[in-house]
């Protein structure tokens, strides 16, 4: 009887500890609700960006209606939407917002200092979205592509190795992007180490392509050089399809170009950083602090090249590059 009774304090008392512990931080019958600023057009294409960010929420446990939901609001290509598609969620309200790009996490930052945002950005400390990348220090967190003056002399070598007799490549850039200025010169101070002479060439939306590569083939240019930009890859089909035209040999910092028909392309897998967002999602809802949460960057960079294009461009990739690469599209 005595032991029966000691059993049963015991159990009542280590109930009383843990039911705290796993009770869910939303109120009852309210599952939390996710806002997602998508930067293109609906649907997601399986495998990519959005999906991945889905994929790592259910690898996390979380299922779609019964566990969570998610608010997803499409800027079709046009970032000039976010602030109007930002105040939709803010309205709503969503517990968090998940920004897609650099834009819409900067729209997110100036809607809201108290909700928490899980950002995918280009650079969070640069772009203004994070005092570091270790103590964020606010309302924001996430992941942070690899930024492009750390890839600059990976791109100059790589293309330098392909065209060993090339001796002028432009750099197409836009310069609205925050501090993309460091990564020009980076890449102007490698080029110029191995004798390459730079034609900076600016483009701010996807209509003024057609300028920038008259001006390239007016310098002689015989190599590109794409720095990243959310303009540039809404429009990368546009791009790759400028650049075949022009038969000019070029390397990209996002893969998704060279799946387009790009030449290579060098840098940070943005699928990764998408899925990886979910884990963001996790750790707020179960308590986290976005300002507690260190920014991650991919530790891993990857190469990616489509011989299809080299073969029509005349080119003959060297082993040497075959061997680096991580996937060869042929």
């Amino acid at each position: 009887m005595w032991r029966s009774a000691v059993g049963l304090i015991v159990t009542l008392a280590l109930s009383l500890l843990i039911v705290p512990l796993v009770a869910p931080a939303q109120p009852a019958g309210k599952l939390p609700q996710i806002g997602v600023l998508e930067p293109g057009l609906p649907p997601w294409d399986p495998g990519r960006g959005g999906a991945r960010f889905r994929q790592g929420l259910r690898d996390l446990g979380y299922i779609e209606g019964q566990t969570i939901t998610l608010e997803v609001r499409w800027a079709e290509n046009h970032p000039e939407r976010y602030p109007a598609l930002v105040a939709d969620l803010v309205r709503l309200p969503v517990d968090i917002l998940v920004a897609g790009d650099t834009a819409a996490a900067v729209a997110a930052q100036h809607a809201t200092r108290t909700m928490p945002i899980v950002a995918i950005s280009f650079d969070a400390v640069r772009d203004g979205l994070v005092t570091s990348l270790a103590r964020p220090g606010g309302n924001v967190t996430g992941v942070s592509l690899v930024f492009g003056d750390e890839l600059a002399g990976k791109w100059v070598a790589l293309l330098k190795e392909a065209l060993p007799q090339v001796s002028r490549v432009a750099v197409l850039w836009d310069p609205t992007r925050p501090m993309i200025t460091a990564t020009m010169q980076e890449v102007e101070r490698v080029a110029q180490g191995v004798g390459l002479r730079l034609q900076r060439v600016a483009a701010r939306q996807a209509d003024e392509f057609d300028a920038a590569f008259a001006a390239m083939v007016h310098e002689g240019s015989e190599a590109l050089i794409v720095l990243r930009s959310a303009t540039f890859s809404r429009a990368r089909h546009q791009l790759v399809a400028l650049v075949a035209t022009h038969r000019l040999p070029a390397i990209y910092e996002d893969r998704r170009y060279v799946e387009a028909g790009g030449l290579m392309s060098y840098g940070s897998n943005p699928d990764v950083v998408f899925y990886r967002a979910g884990y963001y999602v996790d750790r707020i809802l179960k308590g986290a602090k976005p300002a507690d949460l260190p920014v991650e960057q991919p530790v891993k960079c990857e190469l990616v090249i489509n011989l299809t294009t080299a073969q029509a461009l005349g080119l003959t990739i060297s082993p040497s590059i075959l061997f680096q690469a991580d996937e060869v599209i042929r």
